[in-house]
Order: C-alpha cells, then sequence, then structure tokens
C-alpha cells in the first residue's frame, strides 16, 4: 500500500495483514551543481524501486513518504530523526520496519537505527526508462523482495 488515501483507508481495515513498513532514505541539496543531475536520477530510480517491492509484495507492505534528508547534514542527527519515524510507526502493529537506500552512510551507522536498512548500490546514471536499466531495477527487486520475506 502507497501513501495514498484511499490505500490508506484499506490499511486502517486490515492492520492485522499489513506487518511490514518500507521508508526510503533520500539525500537532497542544491550546493553541488555538478552532483544534482546523478541525485536527481537516484531519487527517480529509488521511487521506482520502492513502487516496484510495494507491488511485487502487495497487500503486506506499507510504503512511507520518503524520509528526506540535507546530504552533508550530520548523519548522528539524522540517526535520531529517523528514529523519531520509527518510533511513531512502532505505535502500529508492524512487525518488520526496513529504511531503503542508496547512501552508504547509513550503512556505516546501520546498528543505531531501530530498523532494518536496504543498502542498495546505486544506479550512478542513464536512461531510466532504457531496457537494461529496467533489467536491472528488476533483478534487484525481485533479489530485495526474497530478503524481505525472508523477515516474516
Amino acid at each position: 500500500m502507497k501513501w495514498f488515501s484511499e490505500d490508506l483507508t484499506k490499511y486502517i481495515q486490515a492492520k492485522e495483514y499489513i506487518d511490514t513498513v518500507i521508508i526510503p532514505l533520500q539525500a537532497f541539496h542544491l550546493s553541488e551543481d555538478n552532483s544534482l543531475k546523478k541525485d536527481a536520477f537516484q531519487r527517480e530510480v529509488l521511487s521506482i524501486y520502492a513502487r516496484e517491492i510495494e507491488k511485487e509484495l502487495s497487500g503486506r507492505i506499507l510504503l512511507t513518504p520518503t524520509y528526506n534528508y540535507l546530504k552533508f547534514s550530520d548523519i548522528d542527527r539524522e540517526v535520531n530523526r529517523l528514529n523519531e519515524w520509527l518510533n511513531d510507526i512502532g505505535n502500529q502493529p508492524f512487525k518488520t520496519v526496513f529504511a531503503m537506500t542508496f547512501d552508504n552512510s547509513w550503512k556505516k551507522i546501520e546498528k543505531e537505527l531501530d530498523c532494518h536498512l536496504l543498502w542498495l548500490p546505486g544506479i550512478k546514471s542513464g536512461n531510466i526508462k532504457s531496457e537494461e536499466t529496467l533489467k536491472v531495477i528488476r533483478s534487484q527487486v525481485e533479489q530485495i523482495s526474497e530478503l524481505i520475506r525472508s523477515y516474516w
């Protein structure tokens, strides 16, 4: 289920079946012109991953809005902020929570997070609609979905 009013209405009625949450984590900045295009591309790709995983595991997953943070912010502050999100999510009957990101700085502090981290090696650039890019995404979505199922 996605973060749309219609899906959230269904979620409220079927909470006992929706036991997993995915939170996409995405860095944001405007300070370095030379990396804006790459960062925007990764945002698009992360969005595709999230939608495809939600579609693959429909009926068991709630996809939250993207957690945005400044690319060059203090990671410890972001850990605390994300853990506040996770604390709020903990008020619902979810059994498993995943944060999903291309940013390897989260991997370094994973143990401080109150959730499981899905770190994805990023697709740096390319044509988002190319057959090759979509094939890579599809293959990785299958692997990630299998990993998520292993937690059930």
